[in-house]
């Protein structure tokens, strides 16, 4: 039998702790979603002043990175090359700002933010990842 890692309720805070900090360091104002390895969401963060439509975005980037199990900039890039099949994939976003969380080879959750840039957007879940250690 396989045991499985998952991400905790400390986890979670820590990741957005992270994060959140990063991001109020370069004065980003977004919204930063933790979601696990299903996509479903553990925990939220929206800054002060950012947009409302950043709230679905980072949770869809969240999403998308751990279902897909890759960071999203993969996915964009894929659409930006031309392969614009992919954009019938359904639920998926196809935006830079989502990373999966990666522990012993397998994806336990993932990171989405949406608020500022995509590239800063993934700084910032990038950030938050790095907090757990791992």
């Amino acid at each position: 039998m396989k045991t499985k890692h998952y991400l905790t309720h400390i986890d979670v805070k820590t990741i957005l702790a992270a994060a959140e900090t990063h991001a109020v360091a370069n004065k980003w104002a977004v919204c930063i979603s933790v979601v696990d390895d299903g996509g479903h969401l553990l925990g939220f963060l929206r800054l002060d002043g950012s947009a409302p439509a950043s709230v679905e975005i980072s949770q869809g980037k969240a999403y998308s990175a751990a279902v897909r199990r890759r960071p999203t900039k993969g996915d964009e890039e894929m659409v930006n090359n031309g392969r614009f099949s992919a954009l019938s994939m359904p639920g998926i976003t196809f935006l830079e700002g989502g990373v999966p969380i990666i522990t012993n080879g397998e994806t336990i959750g993932a990171v989405g933010v949406s608020g500022v840039k995509s590239s800063e957007d993934a700084e910032v879940a990038a950030a938050g990842i790095a907090a757990l250690g791992i």
